[in-house]
């Protein structure tokens, strides 16, 4: 499982880079890592869980505003998104358009988090949002309940 995701964070990684590249931002080195570990990590993270975790592989305590100032710059590129709920982060692994709905499942047992961007909950939401003369800029919903291994 864990080569698995290691694999999987590598061609993520890369898609990442590809990106900001395109758009011409530039995915420094702390960036890098803040977006790597929560890459590696696979669930959301609060800044200073992140905090921790670039303690541990490097030795020195980042200050707070270096790991909010990197989770800005991830979260304005399309790279990660903020559980609102649980003022966390979590990389997007998606690469789906900035514009598309994004529904997160959260269990309140477990703590997993499913990402999807549903195309029919997209229509409708635009839909709704040309009746009401209103332009979204996000489009972001949390869902909490149990997953099916823990409702199982």
């Amino acid at each position: 499982m864990q080569q698995m995701r290691t694999k999987q964070t590598k061609g993520t990684l890369a898609a990442a880079e590809d990106r900001c590249r395109r758009e011409g931002a530039k995915l420094t080195p702390a960036r890098r890592q803040i977006l790597e570990i929560l890459m590696e990590e696979g669930r959301p993270l609060g800044a200073y869980d992140l905090i921790e975790r670039v303690a541990a592989a490097t030795g020195k305590h980042p200050a707070p505003i270096s790991i909010y100032r990197a989770l800005d710059f991830l979260l304005e590129n399309g790279l990660v998104h903020r559980l609102a709920s649980r003022n966390a982060y979590l990389a997007c692994a998606h690469g789906h358009e900035e514009k598309d709905p994004v529904v997160f499942l959260i269990c309140e047992k477990c703590g997993a988090v499913t990402e999807a961007t549903p195309k029919a909950l997209g229509r409708d939401l635009a839909s709704l949002a040309a009746e009401e003369g209103f332009k979204p800029r996000a489009q972001i919903m949390e869902i909490a309940g149990l997953c099916r291994a823990c409702s199982e």
